[in-house]
């Protein structure tokens, strides 16, 4: 194939979202979705055979977490008003994990960074893009998640598997300019490419049969295929597709530079975490429909 596909291991490619993000749905939506599929499809990011020592945690006492205020349902606010998301419920895992008194702020995605550097918080956990650029500002932990890339599809013309000889003449929309759009440029040349200039537009063409396959970022497209705005038009069509040099790293939790002894405590939580299943507790509450 033309394109690498992980559903067990994220060890030999990586995806990621770029900082600037569009939230995929509202935080409800993961609720919407029947879950009977979703235990065989939680994708691992670690590797059992890599278990990371435990390092010296005593000079851990709280690790004051940051993170954004509206990226349901990653981040947003609780009905009790107080944050919440997957990334909030991951950072209290690891603070649950070291043994330390765990805080979570939540602030404006393009103050994270500043933020962090004036050690206004020790930790940022939102979604955020490992990227060359934020490395020489930050230090990332290793990622947590990746975003794989799929292709959705009318429901009535579902592809078990795609390759780039099976689209060859089939009209492929994308957001114009996106990595998504240089990805297929280079691997599907034969396929007749349509630019869209947002998300709302290009679902729209699918939804009216004017494309034949969409291709995007496949946790915002996993949360509109079963949500009301589709409706119900559509589903995935293949499997994942990943390419670090596409479309990154991965995502990660960001330190300040230079702070090891929280990069490598969070590193070993993280390990643990998932080891003992509840990163695939968390994984399911939140992404009963996986994008993998």
């Amino acid at each position: 194939m033309a394109a690498g596909v992980c559903l067990l291991s994220g060890l030999t490619a990586a995806e990621a979202q770029v900082p600037a993000k569009q939230p995929p749905a509202a935080p409800q939506a993961a609720t919407q979705v029947a879950p009977q599929a979703a235990p065989q499809a939680v994708p691992g990011f670690w590797d059992p055979r890599r278990r990371p020592e435990r390092p010296d945690l005593s000079r851990l006492t709280v690790i004051r977490f940051l993170t954004e205020t509206d990226y349901p349902p990653f981040n947003y606010t609780g009905a009790d008003g107080n944050p919440a998301g997957f990334n909030v419920d991951l950072a209290r895992a690891l603070c649950d994990e070291i043994k330390v008194t765990c805080t979570v702020q939540m602030r404006r995605f393009e103050t994270l960074v500043d933020a962090l550097s004036s050690n206004r918080g020790d930790a940022i956990i939102a979604s955020m893009a490992v990227s060359p650029q934020l490395r020489a500002r930050v230090d990332f932990t290793d990622p947590y998640y990746r975003v794989p890339a799929r292709f959705a599809s009318r429901k009535d013309a579902v592809m078990p598997e795609i390759r780039p000889e099976y689209l060859e003449g089939k009209k492929v929309g994308v957001i114009a300019g996106s990595a998504h759009e240089a990805y297929l440029k280079a691997m599907f040349t034969d396929a007749e490419l349509h630019g869209y200039p947002n998300d709302d537009a290009l679902r729209s063409a699918l939804r009216k049969g004017e494309v034949d396959f969409i291709f995007g970022d496949a946790i915002s497209l996993a949360f509109w295929i079963n949500g009301t705005d589709s409706g119900d038009c559509c589903a995935f069509s293949g499997g994942p597709f990943v390419e670090s040099r596409f479309f990154g790293e991965g995502i990660g939790i960001a330190v300040r530079k230079g702070n090891d002894v929280l990069r490598q405590a969070l590193n070993w939580a993280l390990f643990r975490v998932w080891e003992k299943g509840r990163y695939t507790d968390l994984w399911l509450r939140y992404f009963s429909v996986s994008p993998f």
